[in-house]
């Protein structure tokens, strides 16, 4: 089973929780399920959704929403950094990083590319990932600056996971439909939508153009 949970980022900038809910499996029929039931209660709009590279999403994502996709920045260079050696880990994070430190998407790509060649001859399957990689870990290029720090990675989504696995531990409660909505307005979706400026966080859909931010929380 696995608890899953979408938060939208409006174009100014404003978070807001879609959606939470319970499925059986990952499989793309089941995050085509969950799509749709999101687009019934009235997302429009959605422009690019941000998650890690889950085959399932991606596809489901592309199929209901005809949306773009941003691949999770933080969970992109934890596969990057499982390629290498301990003692290497501090220059290849530390060289890739340097991609992210630039404000323009061309000159972005083209410092992704130099770092590639860079590590290639000594970190051959890095240049490969990165190779594979480019567009979808710099998609989030594409927006406004102002937006980027919101786009690149499902952070945020991972402190509110976090809290719902705290909290339903705390109470031992197995993730399963009867028990999602338990927890009432204190619940952690709620406080957390609430903080995040939104006026309901169960019920409302963002009507302008969004980038959905979809990520999961495994049992």
């Amino acid at each position: 089973m696995a608890v899953i949970v979408a938060v939208a980022v409006s174009t100014d900038g404003r978070r807001e929780v879609l959606g939470i809910t319970v499925m059986p499996s990952e499989a793309e029929t089941f995050w085509s399920d969950f799509l749709r039931s999101l687009t019934r209660r009235g997302l429009r709009g959605v422009q690019m959704v941000i998650s890690d590279a889950h085959e399932g999403l991606k596809a489901a994502a592309r199929k209901v929403l005809g949306a773009g996709w941003q691949r999770c920045r933080v969970h992109f260079q934890r596969n990057l950094l499982a390629r290498v050696g301990k003692t290497s880990k501090p220059m290849v994070s530390a060289v890739v990083k340097t991609v992210f430190a630039e404000k323009d998407r061309d000159q972005a790509h083209a410092r992704w590319r130099e770092v590639a060649d860079s590590l290639r001859e000594r970190f051959r399957h890095v240049a490969e990932l990165m190779d594979e990689a480019e567009h979808d870990v710099l998609a989030y290029m594409a927006f406004d600056e102002t937006l980027r720090a919101k786009l690149h990675s499902t952070n945020p989504l991972e402190r509110v996971n976090k809290e719902i696995k705290r909290r339903t531990n705390v109470v031992a409660l197995r993730p399963r439909p009867s028990n999602r909505w338990r927890g009432g307005p204190q619940s952690p979706t709620a406080r957390r939508s609430s903080a995040w400026s939104a006026p309901s966080c169960l019920s409302r859909m963002t009507s302008g153009p969004s980038a959905a931010v979809t990520c999961r929380w495994k049992s």
